[in-house]
């Protein structure tokens, strides 16, 4: 395995994995989905690039704050109905049902155009064959996030799979991480956990003595005072092979 400058564990006995953002892109075409979904659900009032901006600050709006994050991820559909509906208030736009539609067509929209990053599913056949333990460590509900493993068959890669929904805990909850380390019999210093989220895939892994690989798939790097500091920076989980 590739190790990179700095790395404390060069031979991994168990590598664990988040799901959004680092084996599936769930940005790309993000927009387009909103976009194409306002061109379909708008009453003519106001544009679809209009509708796509309020909806777009209503976003900011309900992700920033950390309850409404956490009830959206157990959730999907039903915070993608509230965004909109906030948003059709704030142009005075008095149609719910219109609303929910249009959150509706973008959740499936959404749903269809996620897919894995170019190279990851090779890359877990590499791992795998290599005889390296894999876990899969990922928030959200339990239905949206096991339809997302299963219409991309990653079940098979991984010795245990923790999902937020089922386990009662997630990410960064160090007791997500105890568990999967135990599932793979695994000491922490001998395991990896590889992720596109700093505060929630790199600092509680960090702390347990793990080696932490942060993927920063926009190459932004690391964000002006960042106080979390992975040991490896990768653009994408192709580089761990």
């Amino acid at each position: 395995m590739a190790a990179g400058a700095g790395a404390v564990n060069p031979a991994p006995r168990a590598i664990f994995f988040d799901l959004d953002g680092t084996i599936l892109d769930w940005t790309t075409g993000m927009e387009e989905s909103w976009l194409a979904s306002c061109a379909e659900h708008g009453d003519g009032t106001y544009t679809p690039a209009q509708l796509h901006d309020a909806i777009r600050v209503r976003r900011t709006w309900f992700w920033d704050d950390p309850d409404r994050a956490y009830r959206g991820r157990m959730d999907l559909d039903g915070a993608s109905r509230e965004i909109v509906r906030h948003a059709f208030a704030d142009l005075g736009l008095d149609d719910v049902e219109r609303a929910h539609r249009l959150a509706d067509h973008y959740r499936a929209l959404r749903t269809a155009a996620i897919a894995p990053y170019p190279g990851a599913i090779e890359t877990l056949d590499a791992i795998r064959s290599r005889g390296i333990a894999m876990a899969l460590i990922t928030n959200g509900e339990a239905r949206n996030q096991r339809r997302s493993i299963e219409a991309h068959a990653l079940a098979q890669y991984f010795h245990c799979i923790v999902n937020e929904g089922e386990f009662g805990v997630g990410k960064p909850d160090e007791r997500v991480f105890r568990h999967a380390l135990a599932a793979v019999g695994c000491e922490p210093e001998r395991a990896w956990m590889v992720g596109d989220n700093l505060e929630a895939d790199i600092e509680t892994p960090h702390g347990l003595g793990m080696h932490t690989v942060w993927v920063d798939a926009e190459g932004h790097g690391l964000p002006d005072g960042a106080g979390i500091r992975p040991h490896r920076i990768v653009r994408s989980i192709t580089e761990l092979v």
